[in-house]
Order: C-alpha cells, then structure tokens, then sequence
C-alpha cells in the first residue's frame, strides 16, 4: 500500500489537480477588480511548469510508439 503513495501514477493525479486548483484560482483572480497582474503572472507560470511536468510525466508511464 506504502508503494501506491509514491507512484508516477498517483503523482500525475496530484499534479492535475493542482493544476485544475490553479485554474479555478486564477479564473477568480480574473474576475476581481482591481487585479493582483504580479500574482497572476507567478500563478500562470506555476500552472504551465505543471502543465510541463504533467506532460513528461504521462510520456514515461505511456511512451509513443513508433509509426
């Protein structure tokens, strides 16, 4: 059981949802007047390094094969 906690599977589901948490905040951020553009700026860099880290991650547990 202690092995399912550390797995890459286990951990892409945790990224996504951070990714998803990052979303919906800076969606809400979007929506407020006046806007924080410093803090939205760090929190959509954030969300694209998870987007990076998502996508290498899915590549080694489920690699292309060749055409």
């Amino acid at each position: 059981m202690d092995s399912n906690l550390h797995s890459p599977e286990r951990r892409l589901i945790e990224l996504r949802m951070e990714h998803g948490d990052l979303n919906a905040l800076i969606d809400r951020l979007a929506r407020e007047t006046p806007t924080d553009e410093l803090m939205v700026r760090r929190l959509k860099k954030r969300r694209l390094a998870l987007r990076d880290q998502i996508s290498r991650l899915e590549l080694t547990l489920d690699p292309k094969e060749p055409a």
